[in-house]
């Protein structure tokens, strides 16, 4: 019986719908899973249909889709596939990838707070139009009944639209007064409330003038310009959050000498734990067993590979490059060195949220001022005409024409031009704030691996070596994945060089690689194994047979417009500090090649953090720039940070603005231009004193009728979008 012609039963339309529990228990068992991947080297539509191709051609994918943004992917596979797979499918077509926890994730996946916005100012500006037509007809002579249907179909309008629209500056301003303190949102929601319940009053009342389309209306511009805001930035995001994902989900433990692959959460101290090549370590411990080499360039910065031996201590987040490992587990979970990462980061970031904007500077002298005159303007009514209704009147159209709708967009026209600017120079701002602080700076502390330079080794002496040199040095190259062997292969095969012919080839996993060229022995790999004396300069050395071992030597190659961006800041004025966690020598050697007199090395992650502290407390504003996991708690210590698009999700998220391409030198640029954006916008804050000079004498004396609040708050907003726009 085939399955279309199987009978089932059905009790209820209900049943029918719903799939049965045995249907459930199939569906939960084969259900595929969710694998997130980070890929911080994509850049363009190319690399998503490339990362996605060679992913959709694993057996067992059922889906994969890169977001560009986020520079990362997400994969729906079968429950057996291992992300080490997909990590290795990846590295294979070129591009760096690291597995990330979905779940950890899932909570950064949706702009809400956009749509949010969006659809609060959808409604207000629908609403707008509507109560503007209707004052168009009160305000051509429309009287008695008539007037007063318009301005109860207005309120019919007006107050379910100020009750859903306005909720952003409720929470804020009530945020605000539950603090003790006064922010812009504080006079804007006196204003609406005042103005909704004299307008209520009046038309009640059957009064002449209602505030009804003034209020709508300043809810319409304020909620574009908060829109605004929001569109020139990322998504918040936690850096700390995103470290917690970069932790390993799975390890493999031995278990009375089998392997068992386990959840992170379930190690334990002294557990034995296996670190195949190409993994990451998923806790801290001591080396028992294996030898090969550590990438350590994401935690710390080190440019080279370290060595690894027995007895060696390895940390969460470091990369085995060559052998298998075996380590004993002496830190989980929250005790790890990832973790502690990302402790000092969100200690960081508390700090920083105590920053204030020009905006709420501005807040604690103007709304004071506004609440006082209103009261005044009530109080000298009342006792002139001891008229109730016409001081409340009076009152509400002080605080209508004065209602800081003019300030609450001085800042976000002005970042929303600047960003504009920016970003056509590649560079993507990030944080409302960012620009502010931006201007301020007069300290630029640069990490050196990944960020002045490209963090990859670059041959420099090819030439000096004979072709035949060469090609041995290319055979034995193509056998590892180490970084100077891949730089070596890449040279060699661009000058035109085909590789030896070489047998038994075979990688000795953290010395080198080895085999037999013609009956001699051929290696290549780190000086001691080959026999040579190590210089100063990062080298591999080649041996043949007893010859003396040759040098291929390498230097880490510079970012494009990093000496053009050292020397712009250096002519600013700016204080230029490098740091770094590579060795001393190759750190000295980076700074006289930019000509960067200040200068540290060995720097672990908290020592960056600590350092810009000190800077901070000598009353400097420090812009750190750094791409790696051990820049991720300067970048938010700093009081603005940078980071190339290259970076790591948690740099990324850490920084205010995001360089879209890998030249450096928009760095100068941005400084110039958030000096410009600050005087625009104490321009704007002086052109919202000016119009409150003149509006208010017209509101105190009682000309203000709703049309001419309604005329006088739009005058006010569009000439500070249109000084604005003067940065394009």
């Amino acid at each position: 019986m085939t399955a279309a012609m199987r009978p089932s039963i059905s009790a209820c339309p209900a049943c029918v719908a719903a799939p049965g529990a045995q249907a459930l228990a199939e569906q939960a068992l084969h259900k595929d899973a969710q694998i997130a991947l980070s890929l911080p080297t994509i850049h363009c539509s190319a690399c998503i249909s490339t990362v996605e191709r060679a992913l959709s051609a694993v057996p067992g994918v059922r889906s994969a889709r890169v977001n560009l943004t986020l520079r990362r992917a997400t994969v729906e596979a079968d429950p057996a596939i291992m992300p080490d797979q997909l990590v290795k499918v990846l590295e294979d077509v070129g591009y760096e990838a690291h597995e990330l926890d979905a779940g950890t994730l899932s909570v950064t996946q949706n702009d809400r707070a956009g749509r949010d916005l969006l659809m609060r100012m959808a409604v207000a500006g629908f609403a707008m139009m509507n109560v503007m037509l209707l004052s168009v007809a009160v305000w051509s002579g429309a009287t008695d009944a008539t007037r007063d249907l318009f301005h109860w179909i207005s309120a019919a309008i007006a107050l379910p639209t100020l009750a859903f629209s306005g909720v952003p500056f409720y929470k804020s301003a009530w945020s605000a007064l539950c603090a003790r303190r006064l922010n812009m949102d504080v006079p804007i929601v006196l204003a609406l409330v005042l103005a909704l319940a004299t307008s209520l009053w009046e038309t009640a009342l059957s009064g002449h003038h209602a505030y009804f389309d003034a209020t709508v209306a300043l809810v319409f511009f304020l909620l574009t310009g908060r829109y605004l805001d929001h569109r020139t930035r990322a998504i918040a995001r936690s850096a700390a959050q995103e470290l917690s994902a970069l932790e390993v989900p799975r390890a493999i433990a031995l278990r009375d000498g089998a392997e068992v692959q386990l959840p992170v959460a379930e190690l334990r101290l002294g557990d034995l734990i296996l670190v195949r090549p190409g993994g990451r370590m998923p806790v801290d411990g001591l080396i028992t067993d294996g030898r090969s080499e550590i990438d350590r360039s994401l935690l710390t910065g080190e440019t080279l590979p370290v060595f690894a031996e027995p007895g060696r201590a390895v940390s969460a987040g470091e990369v085995n490059l060559t052998g298998p490992l075996t380590i004993r587990a002496t830190a989980v979970g929250r005790d790890t060195s990832l973790h502690r990462m990302a402790d000092l980061v969100a200690i960081a970031e508390s700090g920083r949220s105590r920053y204030t904007s020009l905006a709420d500077s501005a807040a604690k002298l103007y709304a004071p001022g506004v609440h006082i005159l209103s009261a005044l303007s009530f109080l000298g009514w009342y006792l002139y005409s001891w008229d109730v209704r016409t001081a409340l009147n009076i009152a509400a159209a002080v605080l209508i024409i004065t209602c800081p709708c003019a300030l609450g967009l001085a800042v976000p026209a002005v970042t929303t031009a600047a960003s504009g600017r920016l970003f056509r120079k590649g560079m993507l701002i990030k944080d409302a704030t960012a620009l502010e602080r931006l201007a301020q700076v007069d300290t630029v502390v640069f990490d050196k691996t990944g960020t002045l330079t490209a963090g990859t080794p670059e041959l420099t002496n090819l030439a000096d070596h004979d072709s035949h040199d060469v090609a041995i040095a290319l055979a034995l190259a193509d056998v590892s994945s180490h970084p100077l062997a891949v730089s070596l292969a890449n040279a060699a095969r661009a000058a035109g060089i085909a590789p030896a012919d070489i047998a038994d080839l075979a990688e000795v996993p953290g010395y080198g690689t080895q085999g037999t060229w013609r009956g001699q022995r051929v290696r290549l790999g780190r000086a001691a194994w080959t026999g040579a004396i190590p210089g100063a300069e990062t080298a591999a050395w080649l041996a043949i047979g007893d010859c003396a071992p040759r040098a291929f030597t390498f230097t880490d190659r510079l970012r494009p417009g990093a000496a053009n961006a050292v020397q712009h800041l250096m002519r600013q004025g700016k204080r230029v500090i490098l740091m770094s966690g590579d060795t001393e020598p190759v750190v000295a050697a980076l700074a006289a090649r930019l000509g960067i007199p200040e200068w540290q090395a060995d720097a672990l992650p908290a020592d960056k953090a600590a350092r810009i502290g000190q800077l901070q407390a000598e009353g400097q504003h420090v812009l750190m720039v750094g791409d790696g996991l051990n820049d991720t708690a300067a970048l938010t210590a700093a009081d603005v940070s940078i980071s190339p698009a290259s970076a790591l999700d948690a740099a990324r998220v850490a920084s205010d603005i995001v360089l879209l391409g890998s030249d450096l030198e928009p760095i100068g640029e941005a400084l110039t231009t958030a000096q410009s954006a600050i005087r625009r916008i104490k321009e704007n804050f002086r052109i919202a004193t000016w119009y409150n000079v003149i509006a208010v004498p017209v509101a105190v004396i009682g000309l203000a009728t709703p049309l001419v609040a309604a005329l006088a708050m739009s005058l006010s907003s569009i000439t500070v979008s249109l000084n604005a726009l003067r940065l394009k």
